[in-house]
């Protein structure tokens, strides 16, 4: 991707703001016309001071004339400055937004593959990168063609000769960035993705640390850290390198271009070929004629930069979100009865596909609870994550009250389950903000009816500031049975006709493992639901139990039944000991 030549993709993304990108050039432009405008003047009250031997009540009006135009300039430059700066506000907003939203489309099965902290840094330092690129660049590369060309038109009809000069050096410029743009975009990829990478390991790193440090990692990370800092340090010099060398040049073939300019009009002053106003208003108008070009070689490194960032926002962009069959407005019925029909379910990994559910049939009648047990990688969570529609079958079909799953409001259908994960994610906000994540709009009085029922009530309590503590970054100022029972709460809290829980009772000490075991039973009760199993201690809540096997239902069928047929479930309820709880 060229720096010189704008970007389809970013243009496209500027169009809602065509109209004030277009008025800050229209501002700059007039500032250039009223450039040509000041050296005229300027010229002309020179030459009649110096040549024609005028005072200062004879080029008064020329003097008020000038100022007239510096001001109208001075508005005219801030005016475009303003107007450009909004652009770049609302391409960031715009842009930040649709990339959320497009992560939130893609899902947690995009997620799963992808680093927290490169996404970060895209959404962030990759968003902002933009401004200088829309804020600067892009209106001064409509100024470096348009201001030069109408300098040129003044110039030629007055010195036919300055305007060869000029015509003649003014590509140099141009030719020079486009020389060293191929390597600033190079280096300037090279040093965003090292800092992707340095974001990325630090968060993992900083998540980490408990771990590292128990196991005597952390000085070793560091190191790694170290290293990696240094490699970013070096790139970023790398970057500035190019920058400057750019700088240089263009300042180098600016400042030539204006000296030949100043010689061919000096040596025919000296021997009266050109008046002296005409040579001292071409005289002043050469570095002007090449400032826009300057200005846009300035913002050439911002430009690499925001154009180095785009890629890797676009890449994101344009990741395909799993198609969705259109809601057909299907009524979701009161009672659920959920049935899965030959479902299959593939995912996209760095070996290929891998097949997590191979034809898979099984129902929930409603009011119903059904565990689903079997080894890691079964397919357990991924029924789950069908059901919530985080990810779609490759075959089959999911029903609700007969009702294919796909032709059911999406929002509608979220807001009928209450999810419990295995690891609930709880943000740094407070108790009651995390659990009022189940239903914003609750009444403290329901939230607190919600803490009691998930029997969460009693430690909540006893914090500082009770409901309104903070519990840090990922709930880490709780522990896993207290972070558990908060995301009961926000189930209890929803109040939906299915629950889907995802061992909800994994990690735990016996004592708080009795406790949410109670308020699961409570949780379930007159629900649907759907209980992945880790350990037999919660297959005691089922009305029947599934018995997945390499993504497929092994055995099905009450807890009774299963035990008589001495099959797969026997053999696991065998080895734990030959009871559910």
């Amino acid at each position: 991707m060229s720096a010189m030549k704008p970007d389809k993709r970013l243009l496209r993304q500027a169009r809602p703001v065509r109209l004030p990108l277009a008025l800050a050039v229209f501002l700059g432009m007039g500032s250039g016309v009223l450039l040509v405008a000041q050296a005229w003047l300027l010229s002309r009250t020179i030459d009649a001071v110096f040549i024609g031997g005028a005072g200062l009540t004879d080029v008064r009006p020329l003097l008020w004339r000038l100022s007239g135009v510096l001001v109208a300039r001075a508005l005219l430059l801030w005016g475009s400055e303003v107007t450009a700066g909004y652009v770049a506000g609302r391409v960031k907003h715009d842009l930040r937004v649709r990339l959320f939203r497009h992560l939130f489309a893609l899902g947690p099965a995009f997620m799963a593959g992808e680093r927290t902290g490169d996404l970060s840094v895209t959404l962030t330092g990759g968003v902002e990168g933009l401004d200088a690129y829309f804020r600067q660049y892009i209106p001064r590369l409509a100024l470096a063609a348009l201001v030069p060309l109408a300098i040129l038109l003044i110039v030629f009809p007055v010195d036919l000769l300055s305007g060869v000069v000029l015509l003649v050096t003014a590509p140099l410029i141009p030719i020079f960035m486009i020389l060293i743009g191929d390597q600033a975009g190079a280096v300037s990829r090279r040093r965003w993705k090292t800092l992707s990478r340095l974001s990325a390991h630090f968060l993992d790193v900083m998540q980490g640390l408990p771990t590292l440090k128990a196991f005597g990692l952390s000085r070793r990370q560091l190191e790694t850290i170290e290293r990696v800092s240094e490699r970013f340090r070096r790139t970023t010099m790398g970057v500035l390198r190019v920058a400057f060398l750019s700088a240089l040049a263009l300042e180098l073939i600016g400042t030539i271009s204006t000296a030949v300019v100043a010689v061919e009009i000096g040596l025919r002053l000296l021997y009266g070929r050109i008046a002296f106003q005409q040579a001292l208003f071409v005289l002043i108008l050469a570095p002007e004629f090449y400032l826009p070009m300057r200005a846009l070689g300035a913002s050439f490194h911002a430009a690499t930069s925001g154009l180095t960032a785009a890629e890797r926002i676009f890449e994101v962009l344009e990741m395909p979100v799993v198609a969705r069959t259109p809601a057909q407005g299907g009524e979701i019925p009161a009672r659920l009865h959920i049935r899965f029909e030959e479902v299959t379910l593939t995912y996209a990994d760095e070996s290929g596909e891998r097949t997590a559910l191979d034809r898979v049939t099984f129902e929930v009648a409603p009011g119903e609870t059904v565990a689903l047990i079997g080894a890691s990688g079964a397919g357990k969570s991924s029924i789950a994550r069908l059901l919530l529609r985080f990810v779609e079958p490759v075959g089959g079909q999911i029903t609700v009250g007969g009702v294919p799953l796909g032709d059911l409001p999406l929002e509608e259908w979220r807001r009928r389950i209450a999810w419990v994960p295995q690891s609930p994610v709880l943000f740094n906000a407070s108790i009651a903000e995390n659990i009022r994540l189940g239903r914003p709009e609750a009444t403290p009085d329901e939230v607190l009816h919600a803490a009691r029922l998930a029997r969460a009530h009693e430690f909540i309590a006893a914090l500082p500031q009770g409901y309104s503590t903070p519990i840090g970054e990922r709930g880490l100022r709780l522990s896993g049975g207290q972070a558990q029972r908060i995301a009961l709460a926000r189930a209890f809290l929803v109040d939906a006709p299915l629950v889907i829980l995802d061992e909800a009772t994994a990690h735990l000490d016996a004592e708080t493992e009795a406790l949410i075991q109670e308020a699961v039973r409570q949780l379930v009760r007159r629900r649907s639901a759907l209980i992945i199993a880790h350990r037999l201690s919660t297959v005691a809540l089922a009305d029947r139990i599934i018995v997945l096997e390499n993504g497929r239902v092994a055995e099905s069928g009450s807890p009774e039944a299963l035990i008589a047929q001495g099959g797969r479930y026997s053999r696991l309820l065998a080895a734990y000991g030959g009871r559910h709880g």
